[in-house]
């Protein structure tokens, strides 16, 4: 029993131990993940730094302190005569361990504060998508490009869930069960975006982990934020919202794509959405009236051709 216990605890030390110093992850996460990954965007890349270092400190901190009490328990131990002294407090002991906690905090705040002010800048932004949240689908649109649609969960996904007799088969065979839309959210990448973000009915959250940032669509509320996907590929989220009974049924799904495969993409939708332009309808023909001579034009032009009297 303590033998199976060790190995338990040891393979859970060991996972940790990979999951912390995996320092490039996929982006998506996966099962039995540990660790956040860095994500495809300078602001999870932002996250995922603040984070590390905030984890080796707290490993550090952990080691010397717990270190130092299984130090002082082993060398002075009752069993080898040990006498615990007495005393009320330390003035020494009491300034030092209030004042590096104190160092350490605002060691980790210049960063932190500097990472966030980032994460809000929204300026220098080459492009704009309104997201919308509606129970229980998006609304994307591309501002100014007059191109919109709504996403939302696959048909396919959507009868599985519903079907009770699905085996487990079935749902592997999907490949992104619950996680896979009808229309992708189709982005550029190496392209600083702004998201406008709200909703139509109650509160929702637009979440994708990869692009490292989670924002709440409120009705009534407009709120903002950024992005610059690095890495072509297709990246999947969900509403970290509770918005209802089918909030699990409410996926995201974003395709990065490189801007020049981008731009054929828009230029392709514009043209879905542009209006049919009808064949003009022949002119009808219209008979202009006769110039009208005045009169005397008239007379003047028959005397002169009348025949000379003999």
């Amino acid at each position: 029993m303590q033998a199976a216990r060790i190995k338990q605890w040891g393979t859970g030390l060991a996972l940790w131990a990979l999951s912390a110093c995996a320092f490039a992850q996929s982006a998506d996460p996966k099962r039995w993940q540990l660790n956040m990954g860095p994500g495809v965007t300078p602001t999870s890349q932002n996250a995922y730094e603040a984070h590390m270092f905030v984890l080796w400190v707290c490993v550090v901190i952990g080691v010397l302190v717990f270190g130092a009490m299984g130090y002082a328990m082993f060398k002075f131990r009752k069993s080898k005569g040990a006498v615990a002294s007495q005393f009320s407090h330390n003035t020494t002991a009491e300034i030092i361990w209030t004042v590096i906690p104190v160092i350490i905090l605002v060691v980790m705040a210049f960063p932190a504060t500097t990472k966030l002010i980032q994460m809000y800048d929204v300026r220098d932004s080459e492009m704009t998508v309104k997201v919308t949240g509606y129970q229980w689908m998006w609304e994307y649109e591309y501002i100014g490009e007059d191109v919109s649609f709504t996403s939302r969960m696959d048909r396919e996904s959507d009868r599985l869930r519903q079907n009770r007799d699905t085996t487990r088969a079935e749902l592997d065979a999907h490949g992104a069960y619950l996680l896979e839309v009808d229309r992708e959210l189709v982005l550029p990448t190496d392209t600083k975006i702004r998201f406008v973000i709200t909703a139509d009915d109650v509160i929702h959250s637009w979440w994708v982990p990869a692009l490292g940032f989670k924002q709440d669509a409120i009705p009534g509320i407009i709120n903002e934020a950024w992005t610059e996907i690095r890495e072509p590929g297709v990246y999947r989220g969900q509403c970290a919202e509770l918005c209802g009974k089918d909030h699990a049924f409410m996926p995201i799904v974003v395709r990065a794509v490189p801007r020049a495969e981008f731009d054929q993409w828009l230029a392709a939708r514009k043209a879905e959405n542009a209006p049919a332009v009808a064949a003009p309808a022949p002119s009808p023909v219209i008979n202009e009236p006769a110039e009208e001579i005045p009169a005397e034009e008239a007379t003047a032009q028959v005397t002169a051709t009348a025949p000379i009297a003999g």
